[in-house]
């Protein structure tokens, strides 16, 4: 019994882990989807932008963004493509969805694995419980039997 509670306490903290890495990851892709509507949403006419871009915690640049009909999509890996503003916003629709399915079925599997770990907690406890049971009868009944011997 240790060794399952071992691996459903196992389980549980490798999809606490998934789960979080998804709530990190769901309003990243909601932004790039916004910013990506957004351009998507400018015409030809409309004058440029200027915008700040957060390179890193503390180091920003400025760009101007004339109106585009593509825009270049970080994958990861040191991959960056460019998209069609179209494609894009169907390439992050999906992956938001994806990401919101998959955060929706970690929370059902750590349901599931906290009810597992409970049941087995109580399962150990009603065990050892019967064991302590078990053992005092049979220590009553070796006093019986051992005052009916004297």
């Amino acid at each position: 019994m240790a060794e399952s509670s071992r691996k459903y306490q196992f389980m549980e903290m490798n999809t606490q882990r998934r789960a979080a890495g998804l709530r990190d990851k769901i309003p990243d892709i909601q932004k790039t989807l916004d910013t990506v509507t957004f351009l998507g949403s400018r015409n030809d006419s409309s004058k440029a932008i200027d915008a700040t871009f957060e390179l890193n915690d503390t180091l920003y640049a400025k760009a101007k963004i004339n109106a585009t009909d593509e825009v270049y999509l970080w994958l990861g890996a040191n991959v960056m493509l460019s998209y069609p503003v179209d494609e894009a916003k169907k390439l992050l629709t999906g992956k938001l969805m994806a990401a919101k399915e998959s955060l929706g079925n970690c929370e059902e599997d750590l349901d599931f694995l906290r009810q597992q770990i409970t049941t087995l907690e109580v399962n150990t406890a009603r065990l050892y419980n019967y064991e302590v049971t078990l053992k005092r009868k049979e220590k009553e009944e070796a006093e019986k039997a051992a005052e009916e011997d004297k």
